[in-house]
């Protein structure tokens, strides 16, 4: 399962959720989705504009965690 750490890099960088939006260009409900782990998908232009206005890699927004394994 891949993780957003979108919360934690806005926390980080002390950006709020709006100056974020401005920054990158989506509206706040959408990148609310992404920062809830809600969104299905993203698009590398839209990962590109975060990691620029964070000043940050994709590692650092983007986690692989491996799904627990059910009997």
């Amino acid at each position: 399962m891949i993780i957003v750490n979108l919360d934690v890099m806005m926390a980080k960088r002390k950006m709020s959720l709006n100056e974020l939006s401005e920054k990158v260009g989506i509206t706040l409900a959408n990148l609310s989705i992404l920062k809830n782990n809600k969104a299905k998908a993203i698009r590398f232009s839209t990962l590109d504009a975060i990691c620029k206005a964070l000043d940050c890699k994709v590692e650092d927004i983007l986690e692989y965690v491996e799904d627990e394994k059910r009997s």
